[in-house]
């Protein structure tokens, strides 16, 4: 299987900004229906509660909209074609996470970050760099990304008010679909990274969900 000899690295670069102007600018579709209990209601939760889930759910929409960033870089840098696709599959998957949480801030009365641009534009760059450094290192990549969102999620099942289940349901049903995301990445050859790496990822995520919060 070889990647179409008709598709340019200039029509594939140009597909990589549409993608990203489409992430940032318009509202997503989801392919599920969001996992919160239909009968949940916003109303139930006194105003610190929401403003509390609004800025968690903020910081799990900016995390879905670093991971389109991620996958669509990584996508483009792949050498195995069915990786590419395998990566790609992947990101519309997390599509319905990006659909999911930003109907839930909405519920909630907040807004999105005012820094998605920002967000987007740095994990393309490290998506990039996971890509270039190989397939094996990228799925890697995946995988340590996907267990520290893991354990990111299971932190905020923690936070949230236990009166939001909404929030809670979309929480937990994007924690088992990341863990899904990190089985399928290890079994297509990831390869362990370095502690070091795992560090500065864990770093990153830090400033990235603290200033979310706020911003």
């Amino acid at each position: 299987m070889q990647r179409n000899l008709g598709e340019t690295l200039g029509e594939r670069l140009l597909m990589q900004v549409d993608g990203a102007l489409r992430t940032l600018a318009s509202k997503p579709a989801a392919a599920r229906r969001s996992p919160a209990p239909a009968d949940a209601r916003p109303a139930e939760l006194d105003a610190a509660q929401r403003r509390e889930s609004a800025a968690l759910m903020r910081v799990n929409h900016v995390g879905e909209v670093c991971a389109q960033a991620l996958y669509s870089a990584q996508a483009l840098t792949s050498r195995r074609p069915e990786l590419a696709e395998q990566l790609r599959q992947a990101a519309q998957e997390e599509t319905d996470h990006l659909a999911w949480t930003r109907q839930r801030i909405e519920e909630l009365g907040g807004r999105p970050s005012l820094l998605l641009p920002v967000w987007w534009g740095g994990a393309f760059g490290l998506g990039l760099a996971a890509g270039l450094a190989g397939d094996n290192w990228s799925l890697g990549f995946v995988v340590e990304t996907e267990r520290q969102v893991e354990a990111h999620l299971a932190s905020h099942l923690e936070r949230l008010p236990a009166e939001d289940q909404a929030s809670r349901a979309i929480v937990a049903q994007m924690k088992q679909d990341e863990a899904q995301h990190a089985e399928q990445a290890l079994a297509a050859g990831a390869r362990p990274l370095p502690e070091p790496v795992r560090q500065a990822m864990r770093w990153a995520a830090k400033v990235m969900t603290t200033t979310a919060h706020r911003i």
